[in-house]
């Protein structure tokens, strides 16, 4: 029954109440991008049935081949958060420049900018995958069409964010700064509904997720991290490790928040003018956001993730999370690979890791 659920609007409107000043309008948000992740995951179960699958025949500013299905699911993010008052602007992956309201629609205090579609070259092979978004406060000096600079603000200004999974099940995991949460869409109600409160992502590991076929071109840290997972019980971690890789962040992500171990994405040397592969604003932020508040750690292996200040829209990042332990362990070996003795002492990070309780 409805009545003993908790759905994603009566969540919502309990968060708000915290907040004796708050109007309403981040609820409003979240609630059209929760209505976005819904029509979008219809599209992606129907697949061929509707002809969304394949290449559109364009790239993105990213130089990326786009599905028709990101270039779906961009319009659709647009159009269920455009009118409703609450946002003054947006910022995809797949649009180059940010996008004005249009004049007809009231402009909000909110900027939201997201991924659509991650991990959309799986779609074709039916491997699961999913929309990343984030929440941000639009400048006051930003009038009435934020320009490509008000977007540029570290994570740890980010008001909330989430992502949504579509895989057996379409499951939205969202936080707005106290705790993670995960909400399973009832396809007989149309409702999403709490199914995980307060998600802990847990101290062991035993897996990490990485593309073993970049092994040459990672940094002296990571081939160290790697290798000694790879020794197991005999090597000095002791104990054995799985390796994992899904090619999709989403779903990488959702698997770290249910069963723990890390995910790397480093920066190597594979193209040296990109300093790492996935966007700061729309993907490796809003995790870290997601992942900070479920206890783990989020970072480039050379600093914090939300203590970055972008420096262009599309910024490109490496990006490591996972069990706070693990992304310590990477952190300090990037930390001794820069020192001329590897063996000076390591007087630890926790302090810089853990902002969630």
């Amino acid at each position: 029954m409805l009545a003993d659920r908790t759905t994603l609007a009566r969540f919502l409107n309990d968060e708000r109440r915290r907040h004796p000043d708050a109007v309403g309008d981040l609820n409003s948000l979240l609630l059209d991008v929760a209505i976005a992740c819904k029509a979008i995951a219809g599209r992606v179960a129907h697949g061929a049935l509707e002809g969304v699958l394949g290449a559109q025949g364009t790239v993105n500013v990213q130089g990326e081949t786009q599905q028709k299905l990101d270039v779906l699911s961009n319009d659709i993010f647009i159009r269920a958060t455009e009118w409703g008052g609450q946002v003054a602007g947006m910022a995809s992956e797949e649009l180059d420049d940010p996008y004005e309201i249009p004049a007809e629609f009231p402009r909000g205090k909110y900027l939201l900018v997201f991924d659509p579609l991650d991990g959309s070259s799986n779609i074709d092979v039916n491997v699961s995958v999913g929309s990343i978004f984030s929440v941000l406060r639009s400048p006051e000096s930003a009038g009435g069409n934020p320009t490509a600079d008000d977007f540029l603000q570290p994570g740890t200004t980010q008001v909330a964010a989430g992502y949504a999974i579509y895989g057996p099940s379409t499951i939205l995991v969202l936080t707005v700064g106290r705790g993670t949460h995960a909400f399973t869409l009832d396809p007989r109600l149309g409702e999403f509904i709490l199914t995980r409160e307060d998600i802990r992502i847990p101290d062991a590991a035993s897996e990490f997720a990485i593309n073993a076929s970049n092994r040459r071109f990672w940094e002296p840290a990571v081939r160290r991290y790697v290798d000694e997972c790879l020794a197991g019980r005999s090597g000095p971690r002791g104990k054995d490790f799985n390796m994992r890789w899904v090619a999709s962040l989403v779903a990488e992500t959702h698997r770290i928040l249910s069963r723990g171990g890390v995910f790397l994405y480093p920066r190597d040397t594979k193209d040296p003018a990109k300093p790492g592969r996935l966007r700061l604003l729309y993907e490796a932020n809003p995790v870290a956001f997601i992942i900070e508040q479920a206890g783990g750690a989020a970072h480039t292996g050379h600093e914090r993730i939300l203590d970055v200040v972008p420096s262009e829209l599309h910024q490109r990042i490496a990006l490591v999370f996972g069990a706070v332990e693990e992304v310590e362990l990477i952190a300090k070996y990037h930390v001794e690979n820069v020192d001329t003795d590897v063996d000076t002492p390591f007087y630890g990070t926790r302090g810089l890791f853990r902002t969630a309780n």
